[in-house]
């Protein structure tokens, strides 16, 4: 019997194929792509790179939007493939070019190509304006996800040097279904703070319990804005005035609406006004499974809730709005949760190109801007059927007039 020698290196994984020139197609909607990607041409320009801002930024949409496409190598083969040359109007680069890009390039300023085509997006399927609310508040929600990275990227500390992550700080508008600005941290980021730096007049902020920090509630009312927020179940408050629940509000599951001063003696002077209590009795739709839920702790693990009944303790700045409407505003709050999960599951941001703090925006910022792209070509939000169709065109499974028609048809549909 031959006995395998242990000095031997082990065979490591079988070598992927490389990328075919009809691998990738037609490419028409890249045209959209140059004109966004123009400005940064010129950027850390010299004679001896041939590797232009604009140019990482195309090849990097094409990462997102062609499966094949799954390492910096295979961005690199593609590169040199003479369809994706033409279309793009890229010139063959180098890994190292691409590699050192990540450290060249500044990120804010493709941050800035995403703030330019969030102010063109509108999903027409985004969520209706609750009745009674300012029609100059944008309602925005914030949160937090963590972006998982290998140990070596020591910037990205999270729980030890065996774990390390990036923190996406996002703020998406629930009406228009788009996110609007992004801040890239490492994974131990403070949500709050980066809340606190970004504060903006005539906004409705709808926040989980994470950022209830009763000193952010006031500035954001101080900064001209307004504020939906999740508090604890034992936040303590002083009642002033219990107001009378209608029938709507009862239907939408109004436990008590109170005008409060928020906090004990020492807390109630970090929220300079009084403010409104609203607490909602949630019952969870059954689950689609055979598994039982099981029941949950909370963050702070202060109490323990099933999970097909709970209650929420809601507080606002809103005093003239029915109480119906501060419990719909929170449950708008779920989107920005499915727009994570689309973003890391769907648009498989689940692996680093790069490695360097820079490099990851650069990665974040592009991946944002191929979700506000769906959105400009069909009109609504991105969904894992239409990347899906977007995917079979640039792998040449599907035709452009086959594409044009699914857009036409999401279009029809939003209109």
């Amino acid at each position: 019997m031959n006995v395998p020698d242990a000095n031997l290196p082990k065979p490591g994984p079988k070598p992927k194929d490389p990328i075919r020139p009809e691998d990738i197609e037609g490419l028409k909607y890249f045209t959209i792509l140059r004109d966004l990607l123009e400005p940064l041409h010129k950027h850390c320009e010299v004679p001896n790179r041939k590797l232009y801002y604009d140019d990482l930024g195309a090849l990097i949409l094409l990462f997102f939007l062609n499966p094949v496409i799954t390492s910096l190598r295979g961005l690199q083969q593609a590169s040199k493939l003479k369809n994706v040359q033409r279309k793009l109007g890229i010139r063959r680069t180098s890994l190292g070019s691409l590699s050192e890009s990540s450290h060249v390039f500044d990120a804010d300023l493709l941050g800035q190509v995403f703030q330019e085509l969030a102010g063109q997006a509108e999903a027409l399927d985004g969520h209706p304006r609750p009745a009674g609310l300012a029609e100059e508040l944008a309602i925005t929600a914030c949160d937090g996800s963590l972006l998982k990275g290998l140990p070596r990227a020591v910037w990205a500390l999270w729980l030890d040097e065996g774990h390390k992550a990036a923190k996406l700080h996002l703020e998406f508008d629930i009406l228009k279904g788009i996110p609007k600005m992004a801040t890239v941290t490492d994974g131990n980021g403070n949500e709050k703070e980066v809340l606190r730096n970004r504060l903006e007049s005539s906004k409705l902020y709808v926040l989980d319990a994470g950022y209830a920090q009763y000193s952010l509630l006031d500035a954001i009312v101080q900064q001209g804005s307004s504020f939906v927020a999740r508090i604890r179940d034992n936040a303590v408050y002083a009642p002033l005035e219990d107001r009378e629940l209608t029938e709507d509000d009862r239907q939408a599951g109004v436990i008590f609406d109170r005008v409060v001063r928020l906090g004990d003696a020492h807390k109630q002077k970090d929220l300079s006004r009084s403010v409104r209590v609203v607490k909602v009795h949630v019952k969870s739709p059954p689950p689609r499974g055979l598994a039982k839920r099981r029941a949950k702790v909370s963050s702070q693990k202060t109490f323990r809730h099933q999970p097909e009944a709970y209650d929420l303790l809601l507080v606002s700045d809103l005093l003239d709005c029915p109480a119906e409407t501060i419990a719909l505003l929170y449950r708008y709050r779920w989107t920005v949760e499915l727009f994570f999960r689309w973003f890391k599951c769907v648009l498989r941001f689940g692996h680093w190109l790069f490695e360097s703090q820079n490099g990851v925006k650069i990665l974040v910022y592009c991946a944002l801007i191929v979700s506000l792209l769906i959105t400009v070509w069909t009109g609504r939000k991105p969904t894992k059927r239409t990347l899906e169709m977007i995917q079979f065109y640039f792998q040449g499974w599907a035709d452009l007039d086959e594409l044009e028609e699914h857009f036409a048809s999401l279009q029809k549909i939003a209109s």
